[in-house]
């Protein structure tokens, strides 16, 4: 028998981390909760999750810090961000920080469930193409390992962020296609939402300046006017799987 995914829920109001993980546990999840940011930054760092339910606002480390140790920690654990703090700010804010998800407040409980299983249901998915896809990807001076989430550039590391290794990958694996920015958050973060979009140009720039020799011109991740990005097409010869 598989082991029981393992969900941390960081929230401080009583009632609402009853319901989560209530409902959570009755879809067979295993759960702990905290109710404080530290005690929920000290449980994320010391054990291992398939998923982080993380509230914003939070005594003493806020969850947008938590997020952020989240994303420096060498293992990738999916979030899903909730909060009374509904402006766009905050939800953009928190999914440029690493979040996979974003459930403004008051929000159904049903719902967050069915984000939880739809998000662990992708990140199972990453990881069976990631034991697929096994070899290495080189394209334009560029050589992404897909296992151990590594890329170089003219031999050299390139510090990434989970997201942005997401995106480089999944562009060099579909060289000349182009994405709207609409197709790009359904393929990579997961979900179609509208407002999210700024998210995929932020992540966009931040790509451009860690893989191109000069990011205001850009020769590999590619922009096409009124429609979105592309990865330019290697030449003959480059571009495969090793």
């Amino acid at each position: 028998m598989p082991a029981l995914k393992r969900v941390l829920i960081v929230e401080d109001d009583a009632h609402i981390a009853e319901l989560m993980r209530m409902h959570l546990h009755d879809e067979g999840y295993s759960i702990a909760q905290a109710a404080d940011g530290e005690t929920g930054a000290q449980l994320l760092e010391r054990e291992r999750w398939d998923a982080l339910v993380l509230d914003l606002m939070l005594p003493g480390i806020d969850g947008l810090e938590i997020c952020r140790r989240a994303r420096s920690m060498a293992r990738y654990t999916p979030i899903i961000i909730t909060s009374a703090r509904s402006s766009e700010v905050h939800r953009i804010l928190g999914l440029e920080l690493g979040a996979d998800d974003y459930l403004a407040k008051p929000f159904s409980v049903l719902e967050l469930v069915a984000r939880v299983k739809a998000l662990l249901r992708r990140s199972d998915a990453l990881a069976r193409n990631a034991r697929l896809e096994s070899g290495g990807l080189e394209v334009g001076g560029l050589r992404i390992d897909p296992v151990a989430r590594e890329v170089l550039l003219d031999g050299k590391a390139v510090d990434l962020t989970p997201r942005e290794f997401d995106l480089l990958h999944f562009f060099a694996r579909h060289p000349g296609k182009v994405y709207s920015r609409m197709d790009l958050l359904n393929h990579v973060w997961g979900y179609r939402h509208d407002g999210y979009e700024h998210t995929v140009n932020t992540h966009i720039n931040r790509l451009r300046i860690k893989v191109e020799s000069d990011p205001g011109n850009p020769r590999l991740i590619l922009t096409v006017w009124g429609h979105g990005y592309k990865f330019a097409a290697p030449p003959a010869g480059e571009g495969d799987l090793t």
